[in-house]
Protein backbone atom coordinates (compact mmCIF):
# COMPACT_ATOMS: atom_id res chain seq x y z
CA UNK A 1 0.00 0.00 0.00
CA UNK A 2 2.74 2.62 0.77
CA UNK A 3 2.09 5.66 3.34
CA UNK A 4 -0.74 7.78 1.99
CA UNK A 5 -2.60 11.08 3.28
CA UNK A 6 -6.17 10.12 3.23
CA UNK A 7 -8.71 12.86 2.10
CA UNK A 8 -12.34 13.34 3.29
CA UNK A 9 -15.19 12.69 0.33
CA UNK A 10 -17.89 14.48 2.15
CA UNK A 11 -20.84 15.21 -0.14
CA UNK A 12 -22.43 18.58 -0.23
CA UNK A 13 -25.89 19.60 -0.10
CA UNK A 14 -28.93 19.40 -2.72
CA UNK A 15 -28.86 23.08 -3.36
CA UNK A 16 -25.26 23.14 -3.56
CA UNK A 17 -24.88 20.18 -5.54
CA UNK A 18 -27.58 21.56 -8.48
CA UNK A 19 -25.48 24.75 -8.27
CA UNK A 20 -22.53 22.95 -8.78
CA UNK A 21 -24.05 20.94 -11.70
CA UNK A 22 -24.92 23.77 -13.46
CA UNK A 23 -21.28 25.22 -13.02
CA UNK A 24 -19.61 21.92 -13.74
CA UNK A 25 -21.70 21.83 -17.20
CA UNK A 26 -19.68 25.47 -18.37
CA UNK A 27 -16.51 24.38 -17.35
CA UNK A 28 -14.28 21.70 -19.19
CA UNK A 29 -13.60 18.49 -17.41
CA UNK A 30 -9.98 17.55 -16.85
CA UNK A 31 -9.55 13.40 -16.30
CA UNK A 32 -7.07 11.74 -13.34
CA UNK A 33 -4.44 10.55 -15.24
CA UNK A 34 -4.77 6.61 -16.00
CA UNK A 35 -3.56 4.27 -14.05
CA UNK A 36 0.07 2.56 -15.10
CA UNK A 37 0.35 -0.73 -16.56
CA UNK A 38 0.38 -3.69 -14.49
CA UNK A 39 4.32 -4.65 -13.70
CA UNK A 40 4.46 -7.88 -15.79
CA UNK A 41 8.26 -8.27 -15.59
CA UNK A 42 7.80 -8.69 -11.68
CA UNK A 43 4.84 -11.21 -12.48
CA UNK A 44 7.25 -13.33 -14.56
CA UNK A 45 10.10 -13.16 -11.70
CA UNK A 46 7.33 -13.83 -8.91
CA UNK A 47 6.04 -16.80 -11.33
CA UNK A 48 9.54 -18.66 -11.03
CA UNK A 49 9.23 -19.64 -7.51
CA UNK A 50 6.03 -21.84 -8.16
CA UNK A 51 7.95 -24.40 -9.77
CA UNK A 52 9.29 -26.47 -5.90
CA UNK A 53 5.28 -26.04 -5.69
CA UNK A 54 4.61 -27.93 -8.94
CA UNK A 55 7.50 -30.37 -8.47
CA UNK A 56 6.15 -31.73 -4.93
CA UNK A 57 2.72 -31.92 -6.60
CA UNK A 58 3.44 -33.37 -9.80
CA UNK A 59 6.64 -35.54 -9.13
CA UNK A 60 7.87 -35.62 -5.66
CA UNK A 61 4.68 -37.17 -3.74
CA UNK A 62 2.43 -39.72 -5.08
CA UNK A 63 -1.01 -37.65 -4.73
CA UNK A 64 -4.17 -39.54 -5.35
CA UNK A 65 -5.19 -38.77 -9.02
CA UNK A 66 -9.00 -37.41 -8.31
CA UNK A 67 -7.34 -34.48 -5.16
CA UNK A 68 -4.65 -33.66 -7.81
CA UNK A 69 -7.41 -32.72 -10.43
CA UNK A 70 -9.10 -30.67 -7.75
CA UNK A 71 -5.90 -28.85 -7.06
CA UNK A 72 -5.53 -28.16 -10.38
CA UNK A 73 -9.16 -27.00 -11.51
CA UNK A 74 -8.68 -24.23 -8.25
CA UNK A 75 -5.22 -23.43 -9.66
CA UNK A 76 -6.72 -22.88 -12.92
CA UNK A 77 -9.74 -20.62 -11.78
CA UNK A 78 -7.11 -18.85 -9.74
CA UNK A 79 -4.59 -18.40 -12.66
CA UNK A 80 -7.75 -16.78 -14.31
CA UNK A 81 -8.68 -14.59 -11.15
CA UNK A 82 -5.44 -13.38 -11.82
CA UNK A 83 -5.74 -11.68 -15.38
CA UNK A 84 -9.31 -10.64 -14.08
CA UNK A 85 -8.18 -8.58 -11.44
CA UNK A 86 -5.31 -7.22 -13.51
CA UNK A 87 -8.07 -6.26 -15.61
CA UNK A 88 -10.87 -4.62 -12.98
CA UNK A 89 -7.95 -2.54 -11.02
CA UNK A 90 -7.89 0.53 -13.67
CA UNK A 91 -11.77 0.34 -14.06
CA UNK A 92 -12.34 0.19 -10.05
CA UNK A 93 -9.48 3.29 -9.91
CA UNK A 94 -11.79 5.17 -11.81
CA UNK A 95 -14.70 4.55 -9.86
CA UNK A 96 -12.91 5.25 -6.54
CA UNK A 97 -11.41 8.49 -7.62
CA UNK A 98 -14.68 10.02 -8.93
CA UNK A 99 -15.34 9.16 -4.81
CA UNK A 100 -12.27 11.27 -3.44
CA UNK A 101 -11.14 7.92 -2.63
CA UNK A 102 -7.38 8.68 -3.26
CA UNK A 103 -4.18 9.62 -0.95
CA UNK A 104 -0.92 11.08 -1.52
CA UNK A 105 2.45 8.72 -1.41
CA UNK A 106 4.11 10.62 2.12
CA UNK A 107 6.92 8.88 1.67
CA UNK A 108 7.47 10.44 -1.68
CA UNK A 109 6.34 14.25 -0.48
CA UNK A 110 8.64 16.83 -2.13
CA UNK A 111 8.98 15.12 -5.37
CA UNK A 112 6.99 15.41 -8.17
CA UNK A 113 5.45 11.55 -7.39
CA UNK A 114 3.84 13.21 -4.20
CA UNK A 115 1.98 15.19 -5.76
CA UNK A 116 0.39 12.11 -7.74
CA UNK A 117 -3.56 11.17 -6.86
CA UNK A 118 -3.20 7.52 -6.15
CA UNK A 119 -6.51 5.68 -6.22
CA UNK A 120 -6.89 4.12 -2.57
CA UNK A 121 -9.18 0.89 -1.27
CA UNK A 122 -8.54 -1.23 -4.36
CA UNK A 123 -8.44 -4.09 -2.25
CA UNK A 124 -11.73 -4.65 -2.43
CA UNK A 125 -11.50 -5.79 -6.22
CA UNK A 126 -9.19 -8.57 -5.01
CA UNK A 127 -11.69 -9.67 -2.21
CA UNK A 128 -14.54 -10.12 -4.63
CA UNK A 129 -12.42 -11.61 -7.44
CA UNK A 130 -10.91 -14.37 -4.14
CA UNK A 131 -14.80 -14.77 -3.24
CA UNK A 132 -16.01 -15.30 -7.04
CA UNK A 133 -13.61 -17.88 -7.86
CA UNK A 134 -13.95 -19.94 -4.43
CA UNK A 135 -17.39 -19.70 -4.38
CA UNK A 136 -17.64 -21.32 -8.66
CA UNK A 137 -14.87 -23.57 -6.93
CA UNK A 138 -17.84 -25.39 -5.02
CA UNK A 139 -19.78 -26.66 -7.86
CA UNK A 140 -16.39 -28.92 -9.20
CA UNK A 141 -15.31 -30.18 -5.56
CA UNK A 142 -17.83 -29.80 -3.24
CA UNK A 143 -21.72 -32.15 -3.07
CA UNK A 144 -24.65 -31.18 -1.27
CA UNK A 145 -23.98 -33.77 1.63
CA UNK A 146 -20.05 -32.49 1.95
CA UNK A 147 -19.11 -32.40 5.57
CA UNK A 148 -16.77 -29.57 4.75
CA UNK A 149 -19.57 -28.07 2.61
CA UNK A 150 -20.69 -26.20 5.78
CA UNK A 151 -16.95 -24.68 7.17
CA UNK A 152 -16.20 -24.00 3.36
CA UNK A 153 -18.94 -21.73 3.35
CA UNK A 154 -18.62 -20.10 6.58
CA UNK A 155 -15.01 -19.38 5.67
CA UNK A 156 -16.33 -17.37 2.81
CA UNK A 157 -18.75 -15.80 5.03
CA UNK A 158 -16.11 -14.67 7.04
CA UNK A 159 -13.84 -13.04 4.79
CA UNK A 160 -16.88 -11.51 2.69
CA UNK A 161 -17.59 -9.41 6.11
CA UNK A 162 -14.12 -8.79 6.61
CA UNK A 163 -13.98 -7.42 3.52
CA UNK A 164 -17.02 -5.07 3.87
CA UNK A 165 -15.74 -3.99 7.13
CA UNK A 166 -12.54 -3.20 5.66
CA UNK A 167 -14.17 -1.21 3.15
CA UNK A 168 -16.40 0.75 5.27
CA UNK A 169 -13.10 1.60 7.38
CA UNK A 170 -11.19 2.94 4.60
CA UNK A 171 -14.19 5.10 3.96
CA UNK A 172 -15.69 6.13 7.30
CA UNK A 173 -12.18 6.08 8.73
CA UNK A 174 -12.79 4.21 11.79
CA UNK A 175 -10.37 4.73 15.42
CA UNK A 176 -7.97 1.90 15.33
CA UNK A 177 -9.34 0.96 19.00
CA UNK A 178 -12.73 0.22 17.26
CA UNK A 179 -10.27 -2.03 14.52
CA UNK A 180 -8.98 -4.46 16.84
CA UNK A 181 -12.78 -5.43 17.43
CA UNK A 182 -13.72 -5.77 13.69
CA UNK A 183 -11.98 -9.10 12.97
CA UNK A 184 -14.16 -10.65 15.91
CA UNK A 185 -17.42 -9.49 14.53
CA UNK A 186 -16.16 -11.11 10.97
CA UNK A 187 -15.12 -14.33 12.44
CA UNK A 188 -18.68 -15.05 14.36
CA UNK A 189 -20.15 -17.32 11.34
CA UNK A 190 -16.36 -19.22 11.41
CA UNK A 191 -16.51 -19.60 15.30
CA UNK A 192 -20.73 -21.00 14.94
CA UNK A 193 -20.05 -23.26 12.41
CA UNK A 194 -17.07 -24.81 13.42
CA UNK A 195 -17.50 -28.51 13.96
CA UNK A 196 -14.24 -29.66 14.65
CA UNK A 197 -12.25 -30.85 17.30
CA UNK A 198 -11.46 -29.03 19.79
CA UNK A 199 -8.19 -30.65 21.74
CA UNK A 200 -4.73 -30.00 20.87
CA UNK A 201 -1.78 -32.36 21.42
CA UNK A 202 0.72 -32.08 24.40
CA UNK A 203 4.02 -31.82 23.70
CA UNK A 204 5.73 -35.63 24.23
CA UNK A 205 8.29 -33.82 26.59
CA UNK A 206 5.70 -32.74 28.72
CA UNK A 207 3.80 -35.25 28.59
CA UNK A 208 5.07 -37.10 31.51
CA UNK A 209 4.54 -33.83 34.15
CA UNK A 210 0.82 -33.56 32.63
CA UNK A 211 -0.30 -37.03 31.94
CA UNK A 212 -2.30 -36.58 28.88
CA UNK A 213 -1.36 -36.87 25.62
CA UNK A 214 -4.35 -34.90 24.29
CA UNK A 215 -6.39 -31.89 26.15
CA UNK A 216 -9.75 -30.93 25.03
CA UNK A 217 -9.59 -27.39 25.44
CA UNK A 218 -13.90 -26.87 24.62
CA UNK A 219 -14.81 -23.10 24.22
CA UNK A 220 -11.49 -21.99 24.92
CA UNK A 221 -10.06 -23.30 21.28
CA UNK A 222 -12.80 -21.39 19.64
CA UNK A 223 -11.91 -18.39 22.18
CA UNK A 224 -8.53 -19.16 20.63
CA UNK A 225 -9.90 -18.98 17.12
CA UNK A 226 -11.10 -15.83 17.20
CA UNK A 227 -8.28 -14.07 18.90
CA UNK A 228 -6.07 -15.78 16.50
CA UNK A 229 -8.46 -14.13 13.70
CA UNK A 230 -7.91 -11.03 15.21
CA UNK A 231 -4.02 -10.98 15.30
CA UNK A 232 -3.63 -12.11 11.73
CA UNK A 233 -5.93 -9.43 10.75
CA UNK A 234 -5.02 -6.48 12.28
CA UNK A 235 -0.93 -7.74 12.60
CA UNK A 236 -1.23 -6.86 8.43
CA UNK A 237 -2.61 -3.91 9.21
CA UNK A 238 -0.08 -2.25 11.18
CA UNK A 239 3.15 -3.89 9.51
CA UNK A 240 3.00 -0.93 6.80
CA UNK A 241 3.75 1.90 5.18
CA UNK A 242 5.61 1.71 2.51
CA UNK A 243 5.05 0.67 -1.70
CA UNK A 244 4.38 -3.53 -1.64
CA UNK A 245 5.07 -4.18 1.96
CA UNK A 246 1.45 -5.54 3.27
CA UNK A 247 0.66 -7.29 -0.27
CA UNK A 248 4.55 -8.58 -0.18
CA UNK A 249 4.28 -10.11 2.82
CA UNK A 250 0.62 -11.72 2.54
CA UNK A 251 2.54 -13.80 -1.19
CA UNK A 252 5.18 -14.82 0.94
CA UNK A 253 3.29 -16.03 3.87
CA UNK A 254 0.73 -17.57 1.25
CA UNK A 255 3.76 -19.25 -0.90
CA UNK A 256 4.96 -21.22 2.25
CA UNK A 257 1.00 -22.42 3.35
CA UNK A 258 0.73 -23.36 -0.22
CA UNK A 259 4.11 -25.64 0.26
CA UNK A 260 3.52 -26.69 3.66
CA UNK A 261 -0.09 -28.10 2.58
CA UNK A 262 1.45 -29.50 -0.46
CA UNK A 263 3.93 -31.41 1.93
CA UNK A 264 1.83 -32.24 4.75
CA UNK A 265 -0.67 -33.90 1.81
CA UNK A 266 2.68 -35.90 0.45
CA UNK A 267 3.79 -37.29 3.50
CA UNK A 268 0.04 -38.51 5.39
CA UNK A 269 -1.76 -41.46 4.98
CA UNK A 270 -5.14 -40.20 7.07
CA UNK A 271 -7.62 -39.41 4.62
CA UNK A 272 -9.13 -36.69 6.80
CA UNK A 273 -6.08 -34.98 7.30
CA UNK A 274 -5.41 -34.78 3.47
CA UNK A 275 -8.48 -33.25 3.02
CA UNK A 276 -8.16 -30.49 5.97
CA UNK A 277 -4.80 -29.26 4.14
CA UNK A 278 -6.50 -29.82 0.45
CA UNK A 279 -9.10 -27.47 2.16
CA UNK A 280 -6.79 -24.66 2.98
CA UNK A 281 -5.14 -24.97 -0.37
CA UNK A 282 -8.46 -24.48 -2.01
CA UNK A 283 -8.32 -21.06 -0.42
CA UNK A 284 -4.66 -19.86 -0.40
CA UNK A 285 -4.15 -20.58 -4.26
CA UNK A 286 -6.71 -17.65 -5.20
CA UNK A 287 -5.48 -15.50 -2.28
CA UNK A 288 -2.08 -16.04 -4.20
CA UNK A 289 -3.11 -15.52 -7.58
CA UNK A 290 -5.41 -11.94 -6.69
CA UNK A 291 -2.63 -10.30 -4.37
CA UNK A 292 -0.16 -11.27 -6.86
CA UNK A 293 -2.19 -9.36 -9.45
CA UNK A 294 -2.06 -6.33 -6.97
CA UNK A 295 0.80 -6.62 -6.47
CA UNK A 296 1.94 -5.75 -10.05
CA UNK A 297 0.06 -2.08 -9.32
CA UNK A 298 1.34 -2.13 -5.78
CA UNK A 299 5.03 -2.95 -6.05
CA UNK A 300 7.21 0.47 -5.75
CA UNK A 301 6.51 3.12 -7.36
CA UNK A 302 2.98 2.18 -6.34
CA UNK A 303 -0.01 3.14 -8.51
CA UNK A 304 -2.64 2.27 -6.16
CA UNK A 305 -3.11 1.78 -2.50
CA UNK A 306 -4.76 -1.24 -1.22
CA UNK A 307 -6.44 0.27 2.01
CA UNK A 308 -7.35 -1.29 4.85
CA UNK A 309 -9.88 -3.39 2.29
CA UNK A 310 -6.84 -5.53 1.68
CA UNK A 311 -4.73 -6.16 5.04
CA UNK A 312 -8.40 -7.10 6.67
CA UNK A 313 -9.22 -9.36 3.85
CA UNK A 314 -5.77 -11.02 3.65
CA UNK A 315 -5.27 -11.28 7.11
CA UNK A 316 -8.94 -13.24 7.59
CA UNK A 317 -8.37 -15.32 4.79
CA UNK A 318 -4.92 -16.77 5.83
CA UNK A 319 -6.64 -17.03 9.49
CA UNK A 320 -9.24 -19.06 8.39
CA UNK A 321 -6.87 -20.94 6.30
CA UNK A 322 -4.87 -22.13 9.28
CA UNK A 323 -8.13 -22.70 11.77
CA UNK A 324 -9.75 -25.01 9.48
CA UNK A 325 -6.14 -26.57 7.84
CA UNK A 326 -5.25 -27.55 11.59
CA UNK A 327 -1.89 -25.59 11.48
CA UNK A 328 -2.15 -22.81 13.47
CA UNK A 329 1.24 -23.19 15.91
CA UNK A 330 2.96 -23.40 12.09
CA UNK A 331 0.84 -20.07 11.02
CA UNK A 332 2.04 -18.36 13.92
CA UNK A 333 5.39 -18.95 12.97
CA UNK A 334 5.07 -17.70 9.58
CA UNK A 335 4.08 -14.57 11.08
CA UNK A 336 7.02 -14.02 13.05
CA UNK A 337 7.80 -10.81 11.53
CA UNK A 338 4.15 -9.70 12.38
CA UNK A 339 4.91 -10.88 16.11
CA UNK A 340 7.95 -8.51 16.17
CA UNK A 341 6.19 -5.33 14.82
CA UNK A 342 3.68 -6.15 17.34
CA UNK A 343 5.57 -6.48 20.31
CA UNK A 344 7.86 -3.32 19.08
CA UNK A 345 4.54 -1.29 18.63
CA UNK A 346 2.77 -2.08 21.88
CA UNK A 347 4.21 0.38 23.99
CA UNK A 348 2.64 3.01 21.77
CA UNK A 349 -0.59 0.92 20.65
CA UNK A 350 -1.22 0.52 24.33
CA UNK A 351 -0.71 4.31 25.17
CA UNK A 352 2.59 4.25 27.35
CA UNK A 353 4.37 6.15 24.60
CA UNK A 354 2.46 8.63 22.40
CA UNK A 355 1.13 7.27 19.15
CA UNK A 356 1.05 9.48 16.38
CA UNK A 357 -0.89 8.76 13.13
CA UNK A 358 1.22 8.21 10.72
CA UNK A 359 4.37 5.85 12.32
CA UNK A 360 6.37 6.56 9.24
CA UNK A 361 10.33 6.85 8.41
CA UNK A 362 11.34 10.54 7.52
CA UNK A 363 11.99 11.00 3.65
CA UNK A 364 14.73 12.79 2.02
CA UNK A 365 13.51 14.10 -1.15
CA UNK A 366 16.92 15.27 -1.85
CA UNK A 367 18.49 11.54 -1.65
CA UNK A 368 15.41 10.07 -2.02
CA UNK A 369 16.31 7.56 0.93
CA UNK A 370 14.35 7.11 4.50
CA UNK A 371 15.65 7.53 7.52
CA UNK A 372 14.26 5.46 10.28
CA UNK A 373 12.33 7.12 13.55
CA UNK A 374 12.28 6.24 17.03
CA UNK A 375 8.31 4.68 16.74
CA UNK A 376 8.02 1.26 17.81
CA UNK A 377 7.65 -0.68 13.98
CA UNK A 378 9.99 -2.80 12.23
CA UNK A 379 10.35 -0.67 9.18
CA UNK A 380 11.49 1.91 11.35
CA UNK A 381 13.74 -0.71 13.67
CA UNK A 382 15.85 -1.73 10.43
CA UNK A 383 16.33 1.65 9.32
CA UNK A 384 17.61 2.40 12.36
CA UNK A 385 20.13 -0.69 12.37
CA UNK A 386 20.99 -1.13 8.74
CA UNK A 387 20.52 2.56 8.13
CA UNK A 388 19.09 4.59 5.27
CA UNK A 389 17.24 2.92 2.81
CA UNK A 390 15.25 3.77 -0.22
CA UNK A 391 11.61 2.85 -0.34
CA UNK A 392 12.21 -0.42 -2.47
CA UNK A 393 15.50 -1.64 -1.00
CA UNK A 394 13.80 -1.44 2.41
CA UNK A 395 10.95 -3.40 1.51
CA UNK A 396 13.36 -5.95 -0.44
CA UNK A 397 14.91 -6.65 2.89
CA UNK A 398 12.08 -6.66 4.79
CA UNK A 399 9.89 -9.40 2.13
CA UNK A 400 13.41 -10.90 2.51
CA UNK A 401 13.41 -11.45 6.71
CA UNK A 402 9.60 -12.47 5.92
CA UNK A 403 11.23 -15.47 3.80
CA UNK A 404 13.39 -16.52 6.11
CA UNK A 405 10.73 -16.53 8.46
CA UNK A 406 9.47 -19.06 6.74
CA UNK A 407 12.30 -21.11 6.26
CA UNK A 408 13.03 -21.25 10.05
CA UNK A 409 9.36 -22.25 10.04
CA UNK A 410 9.83 -25.32 7.81
CA UNK A 411 13.65 -26.43 9.71
CA UNK A 412 12.03 -25.98 12.43
CA UNK A 413 9.29 -28.35 11.58
CA UNK A 414 11.76 -30.69 10.19
CA UNK A 415 14.17 -30.88 13.17
CA UNK A 416 11.53 -31.52 15.90
CA UNK A 417 9.01 -34.22 14.06
CA UNK A 418 8.94 -37.18 15.74
CA UNK A 419 10.25 -35.85 19.37
CA UNK A 420 8.06 -32.60 19.93
CA UNK A 421 4.38 -34.27 18.79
Amino acid sequence: MGARKRLSSAEPSSKENSAETKQEQQKPVFSDPPVAPPKWGLLLKLSLFLFPYLYLLFRHYPIEPELRRSILINGGMSLAGLFVTIKMIPVASRYVQKRNLFGYDINKKGTPQGNVKVPESLGIVVGIVFLVVAILFQYFNFTADSTWLVEYNAALACICFMTLLGFVDDVLDVPWRVKLLLPSIAALPLLMAYAGHTTILIPKPLVPYIGLEILDLGWIYKLYMGLLAVFCTNSINIHAGINGLEVGQTVVIASAILLHNIMQIGASTDPEYKLAHAFSIYLVQPLLATSLALLSYNWYPSSVFVGDTYTYFAGMTMAVIGILGHFSETLLIFFLPQVLNFLLSLPQLSGYIPCPRHRLPRFDPQTGLLTGTNDGTLVNFFLRNLGRKSEKALCIYLLAFQAMACCFCFLLRYFLAGWYK
